[in-house]
Parts: C-alpha cells; structure tokens; sequence
C-alpha cells in the first residue's frame, strides 16, 4: 500500500512539473468505521474508505487549490485536478505576503503510531468490549447507548520542488458508553482513547459507570444555589478547556488578528499557576502525533507553559509568512498536546469521592454546549449536563442538576488551581466531520481549581 502510494504521488508530480507553476500534491485515506448503539442493540454498523487528493497550485503570490475524492487508479481524474488547480492561479488574487512552498531535503516515513490490531478489529470484538463494560449494569429501565469510532489514517506528500516525499500513518479508536435512564431521562457516561488495540480496557469504563450509576440510583438530586464552588474538572473538560487555549492562548496567528488572551508581553513571564505545565510533545503516540510538520520540519518537544511561565507562541507557517515570523514546526493538522500531571495520587472517580475534604466539592467531568465568549480575556462557557456530583463535605453525595459555568481561562489554570493528580490519560476530541484528523490530549485525570461562579443552575434533568 504505502509503496503504490508514493509511487503513485512521484508519478503525478512528473506530470506536474510540465505546468508553469508550482505544484503541491497532497494525499489523505482513510478507513473509517462506526458501531452505535441506542436502547441496549447496535443502531449503526457501517464504514467507509475514502482517498483525497488535493492540488495547491503557487505561482509567485498567487495560490489556488482543488481537491477531489478519487482513487489512484482514476490517473486522469487526478491529472485533470492538476490541470484546474494551474488554471485557477493564473486567475487568483495575490496574497499580500510571500507564501511558503515546502522544500523536502529529504524523504520521511512515520507509521509508529499504526497498530494493525486495532484497524483490524472485528465487529464480533467491538460488541464483546462493549458488553463486557456494562456487564450486568443494563435494566429495563436503563439502556445503553454510545460508539465505538476506529479506523486507520493516512498522510502523504510532494511536490515540485523536489522528489522526496512524506508519509504518515496512525491507527485510532474513540469509545463512548452510555447508561441512560428511560423515565427520569439521565445519563452517566465514560470514555476511552486508544492508539493501539492494548489500550482499550473495558474494566476501566465498567467500574467509573457502576460508580456513576450506583450515585444517581441512590443519592439526591438538588438544583445548586448560583455562588462560587471549589470544582474538580475531569479529563474530559480539562482537554476542552485545553483546546480553547489552542486557539486564543497559544496560537501565533491569533495573536496577530487580535484574537488572544495573551500577548507578546507576556513571553517569560508567569500566567498561569505554577502547577501548570503544558507542552507540543511529538514522543507521544497516544496523540496520533506528527514528528514532522507538513513543511518537513523536525518536531521536538515544544513548552508553552513550564510552571506557570508562558514560553512562548506556535507560528504554522502561512501566519509566519504573513506576519514576518519564524515557523516554529506547528504546520500539523494537530498538536500533541500534554498537561503535565501534579502530584495528587487520584486515579479514579470513586478514589476521588473517598477523599477527605474540608468544603464540598462539585465534580464537573464534561462540558457541554460550550463556546468562547470573549477570546481576548479567554472567556469561555460550557455546561455540566450529566454526570456531575457534589462531593459533600460530610462524606455524603448529591446529583445536581445542570449548571453553567462562564469563566476565564486565565482563572481556571492560574492561582486558583488547587491541585493535578499525578496520574494522566490520553482524552480523545477527534471529530467525525470532514476528513479523518484522529486526535488526543494528555491531561491529568483530574484538576480542581477553587472558586470558579455557577453562573446557571438548572431546576431538573
């Protein structure tokens, strides 16, 4: 397979090279497959291959492109993509900066992060996962609901500028089982994250769901007076707030089009906690990564935050061209993104809830309906919905109802974070629109930070 491929990209970029501009050929496959499952049966069993092409045609300051989904025995399906992507150049408005066409020095090859184990698993093992994670937890009143999302992911590229090319190949699974009760319309939820078949451990999901289960059966659901509370984010909701900060914290470009929360002041200084330690690290494979950016440049890891000290902003290479930058080898369609763990030994929800504690805690694992409000103070939004306990001071615990948090991301990783459990784990917030782009986030389990507002409370379900 991966032979063919790249002979197949060297032979369309001979055919490029007869054009008057540069050309950059650019090749995605993906096998993609989908197990749902709604009121405890399989709902939906289906998958898909699919091979993109796409052309980006350069010519001075001009740039045009033109993608098709194809396969590589259509040659002149692809040669005639080729043709359009030089005829809609000639005709294209000029950028107002001098884009960058990469200059392979050398070709590449990374399929590390492909387990065939996993791209290969059988539907008859999907179902036997799923049935062991809810093993004797299903009634006739609650009835289980989720996916099982896996596939195998491939990159490629050349262009006219030299012969070497570039290859990457991942293998990826996104697993999501739900417990919904059919009367009083909860639900409780786990997740998992898998980059190779060893990964998935449905014991792990079954004993999180028991828990989940076992408090919304027998504890008290409340609607939460509005006010300050001390709330532990699970990693779910920790890798959210992880990807808001992609855009308005981090990101050069963003900087540039008055978009961040940080500014280029704050390079060196301390912004967050010092508990905080976030960074780029392509080592590893639980985060699909790229060991080299789509440019050919060498990625290492890359600090954004160590302690609390802002290091500094990832520049793509279009924002660094426009805005006269260095490319800092973030020219990916992810990051590998790490939230350092802290030192707090919590590996689990129900070790957490046995915690001795001096005020009562809100547990707050997912967000939902969430969106930036205001990016230059990183202000964001996102509501609980289901899941959520409050861990009451005298041991007890109570269900409460939605509620909505709207808060700075300046807050909720700066001083008032109280503690990181040392333990962390791969959260997957892959997306099933458009092509494939498996990816992951590794965060601690848990993070609490202390006075963050309800804003919104809920009076039911």
């Amino acid at each position: 397979m991966k032979e063919r491929i790249l002979n197949s990209l060297s032979d369309l970029r001979q055919y490029a090279l007869g054009k008057k501009c540069e050309i950059a050929i650019d090749y995605h496959e993906e096998v993609s497959q989908l197990m749902r499952f709604a009121n405890s049966a399989i709902s939906l069993n289906t998958n898909e291959h699919l091979i993109r092409v796409d052309i980006t045609a350069q010519e001075g300051r001009k740039r045009a492109s033109y993608g098709l989904i194809t396969n590589l025995d259509h040659v002149d399906e692809i040669h005639a993509g080729v043709d359009a992507a030089a005829e809609m150049v000639v005709h294209a408005q000029p950028l107002e900066y001098d884009p960058t066409m990469p200059t392979y020095k050398e070709s590449f090859s990374d399929e590390e992060a492909f387990d065939p184990a996993l791209s290969e698993m059988s539907n008859e093992e999907k179902l036997e996962y799923f049935n062991a994670a809810v093993k004797g937890l299903e009634t006739n009143e609650i009835k289980l609901g989720g996916i099982f999302a896996s596939g195998e992911n491939i990159l490629a590229a050349i262009n006219t500028r030299s012969e070497h090319t570039q290859f990457f190949r991942t293998s990826d699974a996104q697993v999501t089982v739900v417990l919904a009760h059919s009367q009083l319309k909860w639900e409780v939820t786990a997740e998992q994250s898998a980059q190779k078949k060893a990964d998935l451990d449905p014991q792990e999901l079954h004993a999180e769901l028991a828990f989940l289960l076992d408090c919304y059966q027998r504890c008290q659901p409340v609607q939460l007076p509005l006010g300050k509370y001390d709330i532990v984010f699970g990693a779910a909701a920790i890798a959210d707030l992880l990807n808001f900060m992609n855009f308005i914290g981090f990101n050069g470009g963003s900087l540039k089009r008055g978009f961040s929360m940080i500014s280029d002041e704050s390079v060196g200084k301390k912004v967050f906690s010092e508990k905080v330690s976030l960074e780029d690290d392509p080592a590893l494979l639980e985060t699909f990564p790229f060991r080299r950016d789509f440019m050919g440049m060498p990625r290492k890891a890359f600090p954004f935050v160590k302690k609390g000290v802002f290091q500094g902003f990832a520049w793509q290479q279009d924002d660094a061209d426009e805005f006269g930058q260095k490319p800092t080898g973030h020219t990916v369609s992810h990051f590998s993104l790490t939230l350092k763990g802290g030192k707090e030994d919590v590996a689990s929800l129900e070790a957490l809830a046995k915690r001795p504690r001096q005020k009562d805690i809100l547990y707050f694992p997912f967000l939902h309906y969430s969106n930036i409000v205001n990016p230059s103070k990183g202000l964001v939004t996102g509501s609980s919905r289901f899941g959520t306990l409050l861990l009451k001071k005298d041991g007890t615990i109570e269900v409460p109802y939605n509620v909505r948090i709207t808060q700075s991301l300046l807050d909720l990783f700066g001083d008032q974070v109280a503690w990181l459990s040392k333990q962390t784990v791969a959260y997957n917030t892959s997306m099933s629109y458009m092509s494939r782009n498996p990816t992951a986030l590794v965060v601690p389990r848990f993070m609490q930070v202390n006075d963050v507002e309800i804003s919104h409370s809920n009076t039911s379900y």
